[in-house]
């Protein structure tokens, strides 16, 4: 009688949410567009950056930096005058002034030593950053190269050979839609819960079922598994079809064990949802409620920052919560294909949050029920 009543609650839930068109299109735009669109608009470290260049020196190896600098990272250097160069920074015009001043390459060819000026319009906050670092290395590159050229020299002792794996073209797309994915399941499982919950009571149905023959337990529990399945067929969907089939991105582990661990991060998600909904009263308190639980999950829980540069006490804090273990089971499966042998610590500890979280939203629910 228990399971055939959590079945029917389930399915009960099922009925709620296709006769709200408003969720219906939130869970679609969520698992569609918005991967999608954090897919493709994850802008690159430096992206068609304006640079102008004022060529004191005319030599070969000046025309060879000049010729270094092209998309996608900067666009065309435009030449100017020293004395054009204040104006154009402070009109905007570019962000990088590159002075290679006179006898460069003479005192170049005569170990001297020389300088480049480099004037950055640091307003662009995260240009001047990256790009800084950019100029400098395609500087030292066409240098050493025209020198190699004209010098013999002795090759160095190391030889660092740099090769990337899981990702080898650094391809943004495809950590953007998966952490996107990521994301969103998180995102929709809670707001799915707890707007079941609140949806009862402001219908006025959470009455009519604490007078049908069901426990508080059998109605928490289907909110559970519907809630959760929904999300979960709408996972699948989102990376059968957006991820891999749209935006072609490889998935490199087993998608099974992925959705399983999914289903484990689900029972926890949705238990806070349904707590949240027990501290609300109507839906624009979740909503208030949700920026302040929502914000700190997705931004401590190392998915776009390692959880290791944060403070010791912001780690020790979200290992409490089910968001860093199930991101980290997450990026191992899909990324780098782990099995079930590397990722069982994570899928053993959504398993005891989640239950934690399951016990202490029955209680709180059995009480705001008016039936501890």
């Amino acid at each position: 009688m228990s399971i055939a009543n959590i079945f029917y609650l389930g399915i009960k839930e099922f009925r709620s949410i296709k006769r709200d068109p408003a969720m219906l299109a939130l869970i679609l735009f969520a698992f569609t567009i918005s991967i999608y669109s954090a897919a493709k608009a994850l802008p690159e470290v430096l992206n068609k950056a304006p640079i102008a260049i004022i060529d004191e020196d005319h030599s070969d190896v000046s025309r060879r930096i000049i010729d270094a600098f092209y998309p996608p990272h900067f666009i065309k250097p435009v030449l100017i005058a020293q004395s054009e160069m204040d104006a154009g920074l402070d009109a905007g015009y570019y962000t990088f002034a590159l002075d290679i001043p006179p006898e460069f390459q003479k005192d170049l060819m005569a170990d001297r030593s020389p300088t480049i000026q480099l004037n950055v319009d640091a307003t662009q906050l995260n240009q001047a950053f990256n790009g800084s670092g950019y100029i400098h290395t395609i500087i030292n590159q066409e240098t050493n190269a025209f020198i190699r050229h004209y010098q013999s020299s002795s090759p160095p002792a190391i030889d660092l050979a740099i090769r990337i794996r899981f990702n080898p073209t650094l391809t943004k797309v495809w950590f953007g839609a998966i952490v996107e994915v990521i994301n969103q399941i998180t995102i929709l499982s809670i707001i799915l819960a707890g707007a079941a919950l609140i949806r009862e009571r402001e219908h006025g149905t959470i009455e009519h079922l604490l007078v049908m023959p069901v426990t508080p337990f059998e109605v928490m529990v289907s909110k559970i598994w519907a809630m959760g399945l929904v999300v979960l067929i709408a996972t699948t969907f989102s990376l059968l079809v957006v991820v891999q089939k749209i935006l072609s991105v490889p998935i490199a582990g087993s998608l099974i064990l992925f959705l399983v661990g999914v289903s484990l991060n689900l029972f926890a998600t949705t238990s806070m949802g349904i707590f949240m909904g027990t501290t609300t009263r109507s839906m624009p308190q979740f909503a208030l409620l949700m920026l302040l639980v929502l914000i700190p999950l997705d931004l401590l829980s190392g998915g776009f920052t390692p959880q290791e540069s944060m403070p010791q006490a912001v780690q020790y804090i979200m290992m409490f919560t089910p968001t860093p273990h199930f991101i980290s089971l997450a990026q191992s499966i899909l990324f780098r294909g782990a099995g079930l042998d590397v990722v069982w610590p994570q899928f053993l500890a959504l398993m005891v949050i989640g239950g934690a979280f399951f016990i202490i939203t029955l209680m709180r629910f059995r009480k705001t029920m008016g039936l501890s």
